[in-house]
């Protein structure tokens, strides 16, 4: 999907710095696998509102949405399509680039 390497790359920087993002599976269950827990939904969460301008109170948060980065993927594109993101879409070219330097 469209956001899915951003956010495996988020992941793979904030919870798993040892593991290579080639080798997240986007269907990996990260709340079961213990990669994120509460406080670490939390932290998704807030980097989904800086980063694709969405507006977490205006959605549903359910944990099933968090559960694999296919997942929020998915998340992000229906919180779009329901007009919970108000900023600008910060996933172009231009920020993958700034993100990995």
């Amino acid at each position: 999907m469209r956001h899915e390497q951003i956010i495996t790359r988020f992941v793979i920087d904030e919870f798993l710095p040892d593991v290579e993002a080639n080798a997240l599976d986007p269907e990996y269950d990260l709340i079961g696998g213990g990669v994120i827990d509460s406080l670490g939904l939390l932290k998704v969460i807030a980097w989904l509102e800086h980063r694709f301008g969405l507006q977490a109170d205006e959605v549903e948060l359910d944990p099933d949405s968090f559960r694999t980065v296919r997942a929020i993927d998915a998340f992000v594109a229906r919180a779009a399509a329901d007009g919970a993101a108000d900023g600008p879409d910060r996933s172009g070219a231009e920020a993958v680039t700034a993100e990995t330097k």
